[in-house]
C-alpha cells in the first residue's frame, strides 16, 4: 500500500509548480507538507471516536500562504524558519571579527531570517520513500550573503512519520564560509482540531529557566528562574493566552514538552536535542485571510513549540554556539509524536 502520495498544491507567480506529498502510516495518521517552505499543512490524527482531527493550522491553497506574509505581521504557519530562527538584536552579529548588517523586518532586529526566509523559499524534492515510516527530503540552496547571512548554505530536511505515530525532523545542513544557523519548525498545535481554541488544553515543559528578554523581546543574557513563575509548567497546567518565551531545555532527548487535550484524549510529546523550545501562542491571526475549511484563526487558535538554539546567540558568548564552520555539518532532530493520554 503506498504510505506516500503527490499532488500539484498550487502555481508560484514564477509559474513554478508546487507540490504537496501526504505520508500517512498503519494507524492512519497522515501529514501533508508542500516544497513551498517546507511547510505542514496539514497533521490528521484519528481519534477513538471515529473522527478525525487536523491539529495543525493552516491554509487550503498556495496564494493563502503566499498572502500571509503581507499581513502585518507574518504568521509563519507550518513552516521551515531560517536561516536564523528567532531574533537576532538589530540585525548585527559579528563573525571572524567581520560586522554583518541583516535587515531589520521587525522593530529594527532581524526575525526568522529576515525579509525572505526559509519558509517563503521553493525547495527541492530530493528523496521520498514508500512502506513503513515513510518520508519525504526536501533540499534547499541559500545563496552566498541571502539576507546578508555569510557562507552558501545547503540545507536537507528529512520528515518521517513513523508506525509510533512520530512526526520526526531531522536537519542537517553545510556552508561553503562560516556562518550562523538556527533552524526550527513552526507549526501552530491544536490538538482539539485547528478551528477550536487551544486555552482549555494543558502545556507541560521540562524546563526550570526561560531567557530573560528585553520589550523588544531581545534576550539580556540573562536567565529567569521559574520557580513561583506564571511561565512554569514543570506541573502541566493550562495553556496561556499569550506566552512567547524560550525555555532552556534541560536534558537532551527526554521530553522537552508535552501538549494534552482531554476533550480527543490526545497528547503531543516534543523531543529534541537542541537547547530550547521557543513557545508561542497569541496574535499573528488577523481575521483577513481564512484558515483551512474557512476556519476563522485567532489569537488562541494555535501554540507553538518551536525547537531551536537561542534567539540572537549570535551575539552572546556564553549562549549555545550558533556558528556553522566551513567543512562541518549542522545537524538537529525534532520529534513530535502523539498518543492517547489514557
Amino acid at each position: 500500500m503506498d504510505r506516500s502520495t503527490t499532488k500539484l498544491f498550487g502555481i508560484m507567480p514564477d509559474k513554478e509548480d508546487i507540490y504537496s506529498f501526504e505520508l500517512s502510516n498503519e494507524n492512519g495518521l497522515k501529514v501533508q507538507i508542500i516544497n513551498y517552505g517546507a511547510t505542514v499543512t496539514s497533521l490528521q490524527i484519528p481519534l477513538e471516536n471515529g473522527k478525525v482531527a487536523d491539529v495543525v493550522l493552516g491554509f487550503d491553497d498556495l496564494k493563502a500562504y503566499l498572502d500571509s506574509y503581507s499581513l502585518p505581521s507574518a504568521p509563519y504557519f507550518g513552516t521551515t524558519v531560517g536561516r536564523y530562527a528567532g531574533r537576532i538584536n538589530k540585525g548585527v552579529f559579528t563573525l571572524n571579527d567581520k560586522v554583518f548588517q541583516l535587515v531589520g523586518n521587525n522593530n529594527r532586529n532581524t526575525l526568522h531570517g529576515g525579509n525572505v526566509g526559509f519558509g517563503r523559499k521553493v525547495w527541492n524534492v530530493a528523496d521520498v520513500t514508500n512502506g513503513k515510516n515513510p518520508s519525504i527530503t526536501l533540499s534547499l540552496s541559500s545563496e552566498h550573503l541571502d539576507e546578508n547571512f555569510p557562507g552558501e548554505l545547503h540545507v536537507y530536511l528529512k520528515y518521517t512519520l513513523t508506525e509510533e505515530n512520530e512526526l520526526q525532523l531531522e536537519y542537517n545542513a553545510t556552508t561553503t564560509e562560516d556562518t550562523v544557523i538556527n533552524l526550527t519548525h513552526h507549526s501552530y498545535f491544536n490538538l482539539n482540531g485547528h478551528d477550536s481554541s487551544v486555552l482549555d488544553q494543558e502545556v507541560f515543559v521540562n524546563a526550570d529557566q526561560i531567557l530573560e528578554v528585553d520589550a523588544d523581546n531581545i534576550p539580556s543574557g540573562n536567565f529567569t528562574e521559574l520557580s513561583n513563575h506564571d511561565f512554569d509548567f514543570r506541573t502541566a497546567k493550562k495553556c496561556p493566552a499569550v506566552i512567547d518565551n524560550s525555555f532552556v531545555v534541560k536534558a537532551k532527548n527526554e521530553v522537552a514538552a508535552q501538549f494534552f487535550s482531554e476533550k480527543n484524549n490526545l497528547k503531543m510529546s516534543v523531543y529534541t536535542d537542541q537547547p530550547s523550545v521557543h513557545i508561542y501562542v497569541g496574535g499573528n491571526c488577523f481575521d483577513t485571510i481564512k484558515g483551512k475549511e474557512n476556519a476563522a484563526y485567532h489569537p488562541s487558535s494555535g501554540i507553538c513549540f518551536e525547537t531551536q538554539n537561542f534567539p540572537d546567540a549570535p551575539n552572546h558568548t556564553h549562549f549555545p554556539n550558533s556558528v556553522l564552520k566551513k567543512g562541518e555539518e549542522y545537524k538537529q532532530k525534532t520529534i513530535y509524536k502523539f498518543e492517547n493520554i489514557k
